[in-house]
C-alpha cells in the first residue's frame, strides 16, 4: 500500500485497543476493573431520512458511543466523514475518557459521528442533517447538560454548534442550562473566546513544555525551546492552522512544509502560515504558493527531513509501510490516532520522540470544559474580577511611580490597567492545564520505569478511572 493511499479505518480501532492492553498489563488493577475500564458503555447507531436540494430522500447514517459513565456527562465531538466507521467512533471515545483524565477534566469520553461528505454537500442538507441528527440524540437521550455533551470534530465546526443548541432548546423548552448542552458555540450562542483555536493552542503549549527538559531533546540533537525547530505539519484545517501558527509566532519555530488533501508545500526558508492560510482560501488549494515547492502526493512530506513532524489531520497516517522513511526527530500527533501501532514499534526503535494525541491533542476538550462551566454558571469569567484586577493593577503602578520617581510608559501602564479579559483566563489556564498535565504524564513514565510516553500517558489515565470507580465502592 502506498504512502498516498488512505490506510484502513478498522486500524485505529485495533491500535487503541493494543496501546491499552500494553499499558494496562503493567498496573496492579484487577481484570474485572480492567475489563470496565476498556469497555464502551452505550453505542447508538441511527438511520433517518433527509431531503436533499433537490427533493430526492437519502438515509442518512450516524452513531453516538458513550465510552464511560464513570463521570457524567459525558464529552466528545461529533465528525462529518463519509467514511466514518462505529469502531472508529468508539475508538475516539475511549481516547476521549483517557484525555479527560489525564487533564483532570471531569467527563466520561464520548464521541460523535454522521457519514456524509462535508466537502460535497450544500448548507441546506448539513443544517437538516445536523437538526435531525439532534432530534435522534434527544429521542433516546444521548445529549443533554448532564448526559452528554457534543462539540465540533473534523466537518463540523461552530455553525453546526449553533444548530444543534437551537434544536435542542425547540425540544427542551424552559428548561435553565440548555445552551450547556454543546460547546464550540459561537460566542453570541454563549460560546467562550479561544474555543476554536484551543487544541491547536494545546498543541504548542504541549510541544513547549517537551521541548524544555534537556535530558530528553540531548538524544535527539536538539536543544531545548521551540524557537528555531524546523516544523512540518500536515494538515491546515482548525487544529493544524492553529498549532502551526502558534508554534511560529509565538514560539519563533520555522514551518518549512504544509501538507493538505490536494497536495503539499515545502520551503527550506520556511512559510508564512497566515499568508498560505489566505492563499488558500483565495484558491482553495495551498499548491503554487510564490516561493514554495509542491509536493504531490501530500503524503511524501511527511517523509521530508526536518525536527518535528506535526500530524494534524486524520488517524493512521503513518503506518508500518512509511514509518522507516520518516526522519522527523519528534512526531507530535495533534491528530487523534495518527500513528498506529506497528509504525510506532518502528519509529521509537529509531529513536524518534513521540508526543502522544492521549495528551498532546487535549487542548479543546479543556477548553470545552471551561465553556461548559459558564454556561452553568450564567457568568463569563472575566466579568466579577477584571475591573477589580486592573484597579489593582493602577495602585501598584501608582506606588512604584511615587517610590522610584520614574513614571511609567503609557502604552504599558493601559496594558496592565486594562484587567483580564475572558480569553486571558482561558489562554492562562489551558497553558497551566497542559503543563501540568505532561509533567504528570513524565513522572508516571520515568518513576514507575515505563517503556514510553504513550504508554506512561494510558497508564496515568487507566489509573485514574479506575480510583473513580474505586472511590464509587462499584469494585472492591
Amino acid at each position: 500500500m502506498s504512502a498516498s493511499q488512505p490506510q484502513p479505518r478498522g486500524r485505529f480501532f485495533e491500535s487503541v485497543s493494543r496501546y491499552f492492553d500494553r499499558a494496562a498489563r503493567l498496573t496492579h488493577i484487577h481484570p474485572g476493573l480492567l475489563d470496565q475500564v476498556k469497555c464502551c458503555n452505550a453505542v447508538y447507531r441511527m438511520r433517518f431520512p433527509v431531503k436533499r436540494d433537490d427533493g430526492e430522500i437519502e438515509v442518512v447514517e450516524a452513531f453516538r458511543a458513550e465510552h464511560s459513565h464513570h463521570r457524567l456527562p459525558t464529552k466528545g465531538g461529533i465528525r462529518f466523514s463519509p467514511d466514518v466507521t462505529q469502531d472508529e467512533v468508539i475508538a475516539l471515545a475511549a481516547l476521549m475518557t483517557y484525555k479527560c483524565a489525564i487533564v483532570r477534566v471531569p467527563f466520561g469520553g464520548a464521541k460523535g459521528a454522521v457519514r456524509i461528505d462535508p466537502h460535497n454537500c450544500s448548507p441546506g442538507f448539513r443544517e437538516r442533517t445536523t437538526r435531525r441528527y439532534t432530534a435522534e440524540l434527544v429521542k433516546k437521550n444521548f445529549i443533554g447538560p448532564g448526559v452528554d455533551v457534543p462539540a465540533p470534530d473534523y466537518g463540523t465546526s461552530e455553525r453546526e454548534m449553533a444548530w444543534i443548541v437551537d434544536t435542542y432548546e425547540a425540544l427542551n423548552p424552559g428548561k435553565l442550562h440548555n445552551y450547556g448542552c454543546v460547546t464550540g458555540k459561537p460566542l453570541s450562542l454563549h460560546g467562550i473566546p479561544g474555543r476554536k483555536e484551543a487544541t491547536g493552542l494545546g498543541v504548542f503549549y504541549g510541544i513547549q513544555e517537551c521541548l524544555s527538559i534537556a535530558e530528553d531533546m540531548k538524544p535527539l540533537g536538539l536543544g531545548t525551546g521551540v524557537a528555531g525547530k524546523r516544523v512540518i505539519v500536515q494538515g491546515l484545517g482548525n487544529v493544524g492552522y492553529h498549532a502551526a501558527n502558534f508554534l511560529q509566532a509565538e514560539g519563533r519555530a520555522i514551518i518549512t512544509g504544509i501538507a493538505e488533501r490536494e497536495g503539499g508545500i515545502y520551503s527550506a526558508d520556511g512559510l508564512d502560515v497566515s499568508a498560505v492560510f489566505k492563499h488558500r482560501q483565495q484558491t482553495d488549494s495551498i499548491l503554487n504558493f510564490p516561493g514554495a515547492e509542491n509536493v504531490i502526493p501530500s503524503a511524501e512530506l511527511l517523509e521530508r527531513e526536518c525536527d518535528i513532524l506535526v500530524p494534524a489531520a486524520l488517524e493512521n497516517q503513518i503506518t508500518a509501510e512509511n514509518a522507516p522513511r520518516i526522519r522527523a526527530k519528534i512526531i507530535a500527533e495533534a491528530a487523534n490516532g495518527p500513528v498506529d501501532a506497528e509504525a510506532e514499534a518502528i519509529l521509537l526503535k529509531r529513536g524518534v520522540f513521540i508526543i502522544p494525541d492521549l495528551y498532546l491533542n487535549a487542548g479543546g476538550v479543556t477548553v470545552s470544559y471551561f465553556e461548559w462551566l459558564k454556561n452553568l454558571s450564567h457568568v463569563s469569567f472575566d466579568r466579577m474580577t477584571s475591573r477589580y484586577q486592573g484597579l489593582t493593577n493602577r495602585h501598584i503602578i501608582d506606588a512604584v511611580e511615587r517610590l522610584t520617581g520614574k513614571a511609567v510608559d503609557p502604552r504599558e501602564r493601559r496594558e496592565l490597567t486594562a484587567g483580564p479579559g475572558e480569553i486571558n483566563y482561558v489562554y492562562s489556564a489551558l497553558a497551566e492545564t497542559m503543563s501540568s498535565a505532561y509533567h504528570h504524564v513524565y513522572e508516571e513514565w520515568r518513576t514507575q520505569d515505563l517503556p514510553d510516553l504513550r504508554t506512561a500517558a494510558f497508564h496515568f489515565a487507566i489509573n485514574r478511572v479506575a480510583a473513580t470507580y474505586l472511590d464509587l465502592g462499584i469494585f472492591p
